[in-house]
């Protein structure tokens, strides 16, 4: 299934889909994909990075929860000796300084703990200067405490980040300057969290297929999440109100 113009429909029939998509993923990475030491679980997280984020936990173990290579044990896991199918990689390394910095994180009382974040952005993201600049600083600080990461951004770059989430994420952590392809605003982005820093961008357009996307579970080692399956079946549940502005044909991705 292609990818829709969100930007045609009301926050509210954008924010009905975003739970259903972050659902159908969450199904299909307990129903399989992950290794059995490992869970998914939609977080109902107040702040820019909520409140859909879906994070990947594993308890915590003496041996530091590494992933099992058993391949009878279940999970689709993919160790990354090739890199993923993304058209760009990039790599930076980590300030010294930043990684010395102590912030006080609240955890849940299970001793559980995160190994990998999952976002897909809302408009209200971008909404403000402030909102945006606290979505990268979150997603920043969980890079750098070690928390994987998969950005999913179906809206296109406007004035507060004209080169895209990718763009505004990436320079805070390298300092370098990334373009967003013109003919291809929209942007799926999965960062490794070992040192070097590594981000795996694939930027895509609406009409296009969306790709199986990594998520890492170690710094070499991801699965991947069927992001095309999990969109169609979280469509079916869009209203027919919605869909006619959605698969009318048009201009894609204005810029905003």
């Amino acid at each position: 299934m292609p990818i829709h113009d969100w930007t045609r429909v009301s926050a509210g029939t954008w924010h009905a889909f975003h739970l259903s998509w972050i659902s159908e993923i969450q199904l299909a990475l307990n129903g399989g994909l992950l290794p059995p030491d490992y869970y998914a679980q939609a977080e109902q997280v107040v702040g820019p990075m909520g409140p859909d984020v879906l994070t990947l936990q594993t308890p915590e173990s003496p041996t530091n929860g590494g992933i099992s290579q058993d391949t009878d044990a279940g999970g689709g896991i993919a160790v990354a000796s090739e890199r993923p199918a993304t058209r760009m990689r990039f790599t930076a390394d980590m300030d010294d300084y930043v990684l010395k910095r102590r912030t006080i994180i609240v955890r849940h009382n299970s001793g559980d703990r995160i190994v990998a974040l999952l976002e897909i952005v809302s408009p209200g993201n971008k909404g403000s200067q402030r909102a945006l600049e606290t979505f990268v600083e979150k997603a920043v600080e969980a890079l750098y405490r070690g928390y994987h990461l998969l950005v999913i951004d179906l809206f296109p770059p406007g004035n507060r980040d004209p080169q895209g989430i990718h763009g505004a994420i990436w320079g805070e952590i390298s300092g370098e300057a990334f373009s967003q392809p013109p003919d291809d605003p929209l942007t799926l982005a999965a960062y490794s969290a070992g040192r070097p820093k590594t981000a795996y961008v694939e930027p895509t357009r609406v009409g296009q297929a969306l790709i199986d996307m990594p998520l890492f579970l170690e710094p070499e080692s991801y699965i991947n999440v069927p992001l095309g399956a999990t969109y169609q079946a979280a469509y079916r549940g869009v209203p027919r109100r919605w869909r006619e502005p959605l698969e009318r044909p048009g201009d894609a991705n204005p810029r905003a």
